[in-house]
């Protein structure tokens, strides 16, 4: 299946939990349905600090709708760094980053080869 747009208020959440989280990284797992991502599983046992955020995929459901992941940065640099790519190549298909001050003109999307791709905001 193929994701190229985010619910609105999928996006407002991941926003507004960033911003809470801070000054420690949020993360969480990407759902998706018709192509659109709705909803953002916390796992349990994921550890959050303010230099990185560890998911335990192994808490992760079979889940055909998981797609990707969702994380925040307490910078306001929203690229990836090494650890984040090799995640991406690990899991999913869509991975959001969000950057301080966690406002919808400060968090960009990547594919898993870490390469930015649009997701169009609907809803």
């Amino acid at each position: 299946m193929k994701v190229d747009k985010i619910d609105r208020e999928t996006l407002k959440f991941i926003l507004a939990v960033s911003r809470s989280s801070y000054p420690r990284e949020f993360a969480g797992v990407l759902r998706a349905k018709g192509g659109v991502i709705k909803e953002v599983l916390v796992l349990p046992g994921t550890l959050s600090s303010e230099e990185s955020a560890v998911l335990r995929l192994h808490m992760l459901p079979i889940d055909p709708s998981a797609c990707g992941t969702v994380h925040s940065h307490p910078s306001p640099a929203a690229t990836p760094s090494e650890d984040d790519l090799l995640l991406f190549a690990k899991f999913g298909r869509v991975h959001i980053i969000v950057a301080s001050p966690y406002d919808e003109k400060s968090w960009k999307a990547y594919n898993h080869q870490g390469e930015k791709i649009e997701l169009e905001i609907v809803g």
